[in-house]
């Protein structure tokens, strides 16, 4: 349990939302300059890969902006939260209900990460969850 709570309590949700944010903005960076050879190597769709490095802009900011902050916003966290599920769900379906990946290393590629951004989404989903029991709890001792 303390190894769960070093990643959900304030401070480490935090380091979270950094890995967040640095594993998005290195994924970005990856696919939006080399999509053409990473697609040929991974057997992909290099405009599979050109949509993906836009769509985690916008996630790269928010996990970054949150990371900034002292205390992560509970409706901004929760955004960054489904986000991350929805990549992962969105991933299952690019694996098992599209053509758009037709190699071993480009299926072990999107798995992979589908892997990493879920154990994310998770952390993120535990701290997020523990945040709300807090606040109710003082919300009840005030009362």
């Amino acid at each position: 349990m303390a190894f769960i709570d070093a990643f959900t309590s304030p401070g480490g949700l935090r380091r979270v939302l950094w890995a967040d944010a640095a594993a998005g903005a290195g994924m970005a960076a990856l696919h939006l300059a080399a999509a053409a050879p990473l697609a040929e190597w991974l057997g992909m769709s290099p405009r599979l890969l050109l949509a993906s490095g836009w769509l985690l802009l916008p996630f790269v900011l928010l996990a970054g902006s949150l990371a900034l902050w002292r205390e992560a916003a509970g409706g901004a966290l929760a955004l960054l939260v489904a986000g991350n599920f929805l990549w992962v769900l969105a991933s299952a379906v690019v694996l098992w209900g599209t053509t758009w990946v037709t190699g071993g290393w480009g299926q072990a590629y999107v798995a992979v990460q589908a892997v990493a951004v879920l154990a994310l989404a998770e952390l993120q989903w535990m701290a997020l969850r523990r945040a709300r029991v807090a606040v109710q709890g003082v919300r009840a001792a005030v009362s």
